[in-house]
């Protein structure tokens, strides 16, 4: 997710910002079934950026889930390099050198994307592929969890959320942050207080259309009750 330029000046065209300050993006990870956000960070679209999102990241799971994301080519990328075997080729007994062996994508992860096709500002199409795994494999993912299909709309979902609360997030607005020590820290706190004291609206609707206040982070069986703002800050250690 874009949040624009950390510096502006009027005289610099978009191509000039870019040349001269780069953009940054907001790297996040969501679990679609609590709607938690598992883990970000604040760094350029590269692939170095994106290895050390993943560091991050595959350290706070331990399971192999379905990953979906835009077509960014460097999550394939660092997807290999954290999922890899090494394949071994029997001798076939002629004569030359042995086959070398190879490294090939951990057969247990599945990984896909979404391509979507904008006219005027529209989405007008939208396509998925499988970049790792099988129809077969990803079928049985996505079986008895909230989502029966690949998309992207939860994270998308969030990143409209963390627009609301932070102005800086904003597109199309002469709202910009200029320090990056303070926008991070910005970030943590709302993300923060979407995960663990927010209700979620859709987790705590019930059947009976009554509502129990239920956060991402309870939905995720982190903690038994809804935060609030005064023990959030009290608390003696908070995990980055």
């Amino acid at each position: 997710m874009n949040y624009g330029h950390l510096f502006k000046k009027k005289t610099l065209s978009e191509e000039d910002l870019e040349n001269e300050f780069g953009r940054t993006w907001i790297w996040s990870a969501i679990d679609p079934e609590s709607r938690l956000i598992i883990y970000h960070s604040v760094g350029n679209r590269t692939l170095e950026a994106c290895r050390m999102f993943f560091k991050g990241l595959l350290s706070r799971i331990d399971n192999k889930p379905l990953f979906v994301s835009d077509e960014l080519p460097h999550y394939e990328s660092i997807l290999f390099e954290n999922y890899n075997k090494t394949k071994e080729f029997p001798r076939t007994g002629k004569r030359g050198r042995p086959r070398n062996p190879k490294k090939v994508i951990d057969p247990e992860i599945n990984y896909a994307v979404v391509h979507k096709t904008r006219e005027k500002g529209k989405i007008i199409k939208v396509e998925k592929r499988i970049v790792f795994g099988t129809e077969e494999s990803i079928k049985k993912c996505l079986e008895n969890t909230i989502s029966n299909t690949i998309n992207t709309s939860y994270i998308e979902r969030s990143n409209l959320t963390f627009r609301q609360y932070d102005a800086h997030l904003q597109r199309k607005t002469l709202k910009f942050a200029k320090n990056m020590k303070y926008f991070e820290a910005k970030l943590n706190i709302n993300i923060f207080h979407y995960n663990f004291i927010k209700p979620h609206w859709s987790l705590s609707k019930n059947k009976d259309k009554s509502f129990s206040p239920t956060t991402p982070a309870m939905k995720a069986n982190i903690v038994t009750d809804k935060w609030t703002i005064k023990y959030a800050f009290s608390y003696p250690v908070l995990r980055a």
